[in-house]
């Protein structure tokens, strides 16, 4: 029997369908063009995916980091919350819908989906390319701009989205999900204004009385201070030729850096404490950069003499639980 093909795999593939046919040339201009436009001023009333080139060309080139980077939160979040599973998904501003696609790799089954956003082509393609998943065929797809109202559920994902919004706009998008739903989880880029997002939408959950499961070990002020560092993660992403010709270098894959807080209503149980940096394997040890259940930042040094200690900190990974046999 054929083992089963891994949703990454199988979003790469339909993908790859998505550019048959378009000019390498022209998927390139457009990606480069939205690239710019999404770095820069919040965007107007026009949706910045404003046809089928532009959109297959982005979703080829950004949909596997998005899904990698969301998939990588879910995991942390699944492992603090072993016992649940999401009755029902809503995902904000999910244009092609990579985040959904995270979701059912994480848990098995269908679920009513339904994906929000404002660009038409996004969504006409995103439908297009869940053909090839099967928990994903009956999702909706609605048009709708990103506003304050949402449907009950049980989990709100928002990813790559509040960028695009004003600060008000913000706060009303996580007030709106906290109120709709049991879990949120928000995903956005790994830079230091990323992180500041998910800072302000991680205190207005937790004023909303959510308990943060990931990646914090705790509910409590983040202890990095303002200006000085940000926190963020990295997954690695598999790179097409698209992203080759975009970004240039021969390497096959590429590091998705991503902030996100993943927290629910309902009693999660999270890491000890998280590895918040990549480890540092030196002759005998290993120096682990730890966010730590009692709301502060330290250093630990595992050295040979912690035995079995030692083999889990030489595979440790940047983002992980810490110590891994805890929960």
């Amino acid at each position: 029997m054929n083992a089963p093909v891994a949703p990454a795999e199988t979003l790469r593939a339909a993908l790859a369908v998505l550019l048959d046919g378009l000019p390498a040339r022209q998927a390139a201009q457009a990606v480069e063009r939205l690239i710019a436009n999404y770095r820069g001023a919040t965007p107007t009333d026009t949706p910045i995916l404003r046809d089928r080139a532009d959109v297959a060309a982005y979703a080829a080139y950004r949909m596997p980091a998005t899904f990698e980077a969301v998939r990588s939160a879910l995991d942390a979040f699944a492992a603090a919350v072993p016992e649940w599973v999401p009755a029902g998904h809503v995902d904000v501003g999910g244009g092609t819908g990579a985040a959904t696609w995270a979701v059912s790799a994480t848990w098995d089954g269908v679920r009513p989906v339904t994906v929000i956003d404002w660009s038409e082509p996004a969504l006409a393609l995103g439908r297009e390319v869940a053909a090839a998943n099967p928990a994903l065929r009956d999702v909706r797809w609605q048009r709708s701009r990103i506003g304050t109202a949402l449907d009950d559920t049980d989990l709100v994902t928002v990813s790559y989205v509040l960028n695009e919004l004003t600060a008000p706009d913000r706060a009303a998008l996580v007030d709106a999900a906290a109120t709709a739903a049991q879990a949120v989880v928000i995903v956005e880029p790994g830079t230091p204004d990323g992180y500041a997002r998910v800072i302000e939408a991680r205190d207005r959950l937790v004023a909303a009385g959510f308990q943060v499961a990931a990646p914090c070990p705790h509910s409590a002020a983040c202890p990095i201070v303002p200006g000085e560092d940000w926190c963020h993660f990295s997954a690695r992403v598999s790179r097409s030729s698209l992203h080759r010709q975009i970004k240039g270098g021969s390497l096959a894959y590429e590091d998705e850096k991503f902030s996100y807080v993943a927290a629910a209503r309902f009693p999660v149980t999270p890491a000890p404490s998280r590895v918040v940096r990549r480890p540092q394997i030196r002759k005998g040890q290993v120096l682990l950069d730890l966010c730590e259940t009692d709301e502060r930042l330290s250093r630990r040094t595992v050295t040979k003499r912690h035995g079995d200690l030692y083999k889990a900190a030489r595979d440790a990974d940047w983002g992980d639980d810490w110590p891994p046999a805890e929960r």
